[in-house]
């Protein structure tokens, strides 16, 4: 059961946008939602990024919250602790698209 109205509207919108479960899961971890991400479903996504197709749709999701800003500053948040379990747990895809886009990364210095 979706339990607040900022769940079934996430939920709305996963439908809508026929996100496929690796994104879903990536915007839960990303929420808005003022508590962390948790270590069973960073698990989970860490898990997916060693199938290709999850991956790209994976880090296709990470690098849009990435570039989210003002009230949904939580995404950034939110995305960075992702990605640094990814990069530690996750398939070394993970670091090597990190290293490749750095400068999205280095950018958030100057807009935070």
């Amino acid at each position: 059961m979706i339990g607040s109205i900022p769940s079934l509207r996430r939920h709305v919108k996963n439908v809508a946008c026929n996100y496929s479960d690796a994104q879903v899961k990536v915007r839960e971890a990303t929420s808005n939602d003022p508590w962390g991400p948790s270590s069973s479903l960073m698990s989970e996504i860490a898990d997916m990024t060693f199938n290709a197709m999850a991956f790209s749709e994976i880090m296709q999701m990470i690098w849009k919250r990435l570039n989210d800003h003002g009230k949904n500053w939580r995404h950034v948040y939110k995305s960075l602790v992702l990605l640094d379990y990814l990069i530690k747990l996750g398939s070394e895809k993970v670091a090597q698209q990190c290293r490749e886009n750095i400068y999205a990364i280095q950018t958030l210095k100057v807009a935070f």
